[in-house]
């Protein structure tokens, strides 16, 4: 471990400049530049804000604040997209930066990071935004807002070791692809994100709370939306599956590395 760390940390040049040049080609022969990376989110909280707030009315059960829904929703669906980037990432990093494989020597494990730093970049602004909103909206969850860090942690964690474990095996099989789009889509409505826990029948919700994510999810909303520290106890069977996940992830990585350039 201490070995890779420093090959990590002689290669944090090419790091760097391949998360800047990531986020620079997002962009290219864009007008407004990084400029969208501000206005897709600020229109999201914007539209949540007026249509759920203001137009339907939406209100969560025990909230009486009028911005609960919208906030509710920010609160889920942008660590949510967090988490799908990473993963979704990952999944392809291998096939998508074959040619680099091949021909320039580097530490492979520099690719998960390029990934989790370019995907944290896009996340602190749409994340700034959303505290600035609920600042303005008298909404901000106080000393409870540094709850969120841990939790991101561990998003992050079970995040890149899912990618990379399912990485590895699509250069093998090419249908873990296909197929784990089609389960990220049944995943996000199988966790309460847009809907509350509480609107759904007691049955389904017993099978719902077999989602890994969904006490995930929940620390964020209860953070957010109530301002109180998450019931940590909830979080350890995912923390669990995160550190599988990431070992499961580096011995697969470790012992196919070369038969995937080979399979590449």
């Amino acid at each position: 471990m201490s070995q890779m760390l420093r090959a990590l940390w002689a290669y944090r040049g090419f790091i760097l400049g391949s998360v800047k040049r990531d986020f620079q080609s997002n962009y290219r022969n864009s007008m407004l530049g990084a400029a969208w990376t501000v206005l897709n989110p600020l229109a999201m909280i914007l539209v949540y804000t007026v249509i759920f707030a203001e137009v339907m009315k939406a209100k969560l059960p025990g909230v009486d604040n009028t911005f609960g829904y919208s906030i509710y929703l920010c609160a889920g669906i942008f660590t949510w997209g967090f988490f799908a980037e990473i993963v979704s990432k990952a999944l392809n990093v291998f096939i998508n930066n074959a040619n680099m494989l091949k021909k320039l020597a580097f530490p492979r494990m520099c690719l998960p990071v390029i990934i989790v730093l370019g995907a944290g970049a896009n996340f602190g602004i749409i994340f700034s935004l959303f505290l600035a909103f609920l600042v303005i909206a008298g909404s901000f969850p106080g000393a409870a807002v540094l709850a969120a860090i841990p939790l991101l942690l561990l998003l992050v964690l079970f995040a890149i070791g899912l990618g990379i474990t399912l990485g590895v095996l699509n250069v093998f099989f090419r249908d873990v692809g296909q197929f784990f789009g089609i389960f990220l889509t049944f995943w996000f409505w199988l966790t309460p994100i847009v809907y509350a826990p509480a609107g759904v029948p007691e049955g389904i919700r017993s099978v719902l709370e077999l989602n890994p994510m969904y006490p995930l999810m929940q620390g964020f909303q209860q953070i957010f939306v109530h301002g109180a520290v998450p019931d940590w106890a909830r979080l350890w069977p995912v923390s669990v599956l995160a550190i599988l996940s990431c070992v499961l992830g580096l011995y697969l990585f470790r012992r196919h590395a070369g038969e995937m350039v080979d399979e590449l």
